[in-house]
C-alpha cells in the first residue's frame, strides 16, 4: 500500500505540476562545488535545464496484450523551441557562455533528433553564446571525467534528471542541491535531486541546506535579492566550517542542528 501511495502520489506531482495541469516546463537545476565538501573535482558550477511536461516521464503507457506494455515518447517542436530558448535567455540573463545541448539523436533520429535541430534553431538567435551538442551517454562519461567544461546543458525530460541527478554526486550529494522550475505564470522551488531516501524517514538527517538554497532563490525570484543572497551565504558558511554536518557529509549533526547552525550564521551576517 506505501509503494502504491507513493508512485500515485508521484505520478499525480508529475502529471498536474511538471506536466499538463500547471505548465511547469523548465526545470533549473544548478550543481556547483563548495570548499567546504570534500570531493574528487572542484570549480563545478553548472547548470542542468530540463524540459519537464512531454517526453519518456509524461506517463503515456498502456498495456496492449497480455504482458507487452508500451510508453510513449512525445517530443513536440514547440515544446522543444520554448526549452530551447529558455536555455538560451535563462545563459544570456545569467552571464553564462555555454550552452550544450543533451541528446540521443544517433539511435532514435526522428524524437532527439528533433529536439537538436530546435535547439540548433534558437542558438542562431544568440552568437554570442557558444553552442553544443552531445549525446547523453558521452555526457554522464564528461561529467565524470571533466565536469568543469560544461556551463548550462539543456535536454528532454528523462536526460535531465538522469544528468541532473549524476552531476548532484560530483558536487556533495542531494542535500546540498537546489532548484526551480518554471511555467508561464508560475515557479516552484525544491531540492534539486528528489529521491525519497525513505529509509531515514523520521530520523531527522536529513540535510537541510538543499531545501534552504531552494528558499534563497524563491527570495531572488520574488526581487528580494538581499534576503536571498544572505541565506546562500548562511548556508556557504556552515558548509565551509564544517562543525555542523550531516551524516550525508560525513558528520553526525541532525537535521535541526544544521538548520539551528544555519539560522544563527544568518544572525551573525544580518
Amino acid at each position: 500500500k506505501q509503494w502504491y501511495q507513493r508512485r500515485v502520489g508521484k505520478q499525480w506531482y508529475q502529471r498536474r505540476v511538471r506536466g499538463g495541469g500547471l505548465d511547469v516546463y523548465a526545470n533549473v537545476v544548478r550543481c556547483m562545488s563548495f570548499e567546504g565538501i570534500q570531493t574528487h573535482h572542484t570549480g563545478i558550477d553548472l547548470i542542468a535545464i530540463r524540459e519537464n511536461t512531454e517526453g519518456e516521464y509524461s506517463s503515456l503507457e498502456h498495456e496492449s496484450v497480455s504482458g507487452v506494455v508500451e510508453s510513449l515518447k512525445i517530443i513536440t517542436q514547440e515544446k522543444s523551441m520554448r526549452i530551447a530558448k529558455f536555455a538560451f535567455d535563462y545563459a544570456r540573463e545569467h552571464n553564462r557562455k555555454k550552452v550544450t545541448c543533451i541528446h540521443k539523436a544517433n539511435i532514435m533520429k526522428l524524437s532527439d533528433g528533433l529536439f537538436k535541430a530546435c535547439c540548433k534553431e534558437v542558438s542562431e538567435d544568440y552568437p554570442m553564446i557558444e553552442y553544443e551538442e552531445q549525446i547523453v551517454d558521452n555526457t554522464c562519461q564528461q561529467l565524470v571525467i571533466n565536469p568543469q567544461q560544461f556551463d548550462v546543458m539543456v535536454m528532454p525530460n528523462l536526460y535531465g534528471n538522469l544528468v541532473s541527478n549524476l552531476a548532484a554526486g560530483l558536487v556533495g550529494g542531494a542535500g546540498v542541491v537546489p532548484s526551480k522550475s518554471y511555467g508561464e505564470n508560475i515557479a516552484v522551488f525544491e531540492p534539486g535531486a528528489r529521491h525519497t531516501w525513505m529509509e531515514m524517514k523520521g530520523m531527522y538527517v536529513a540535510n537541510p541546506a538543499a531545501m534552504v538554497l531552494s528558499s534563497a532563490f524563491m527570495l531572488k525570484h520574488l526581487q528580494l535579492h538581499e534576503a536571498g543572497d544572505l541565506l546562500i551565504k548562511a548556508v556557504n558558511n556552515v558548509l565551509n566550517k564544517r562543525s555542523c554536518m550531516t551524516i550525508d557529509l560525513g558528520g553526525n549533526a541532525s537535521t535541526h542542528d544544521m538548520t539551528k547552525a544555519i539560522l544563527s550564521e544568518v544572525d551573525l551576517l544580518a
